[in-house]
């Protein structure tokens, strides 16, 4: 009975373990980085000092493992904090290559193009 018990465990496992190996080879065919030019991610900030770090590096984090190869930039806009936030993502910038910090008049200016060149 303890043979039947664990033998049915490690089936339900293993079908499980299949289930994810094909649901990830799907994903990689169906999101190829080929079929795009990659993304840019905009996050909207302002006052966020002492909470920063908090909000914006798992965000970063999970990003960059998830769609690292499709991601182009992310910008981070600042939407005239008064406090120490621009100086904390000035500090994530150093960090993460990848992030731009930039007012709402860059990003504007920034959509644009990439409009243009679509």
């Amino acid at each position: 009975m303890e043979d039947f018990i664990l033998n049915g465990i490690l089936w339900t496992l293993a079908i499980y373990g299949l289930i994810e190996i094909i649901k990830t080879i799907s994903f990689h065919f169906t999101y190829h980085p080929a079929k795009t030019k990659g993304m840019h991610f905009i996050i909207a900030v302002k006052n966020i000092g002492e909470r920063a770090e908090g909000i914006l590096r798992p965000i970063l984090f999970r990003n960059i493992c998830e769609n690292g190869k499709d991601m182009r930039e992310i910008a981070i806009v600042d939407l005239g904090s008064t406090d120490e936030t621009k100086t904390i993502i000035s500090k994530l910038k150093q960090e993460y290559g990848n992030i731009q910090l930039m007012d709402w008049k860059e990003c504007k200016e920034m959509i644009e193009k990439e409009e243009k060149e679509l």
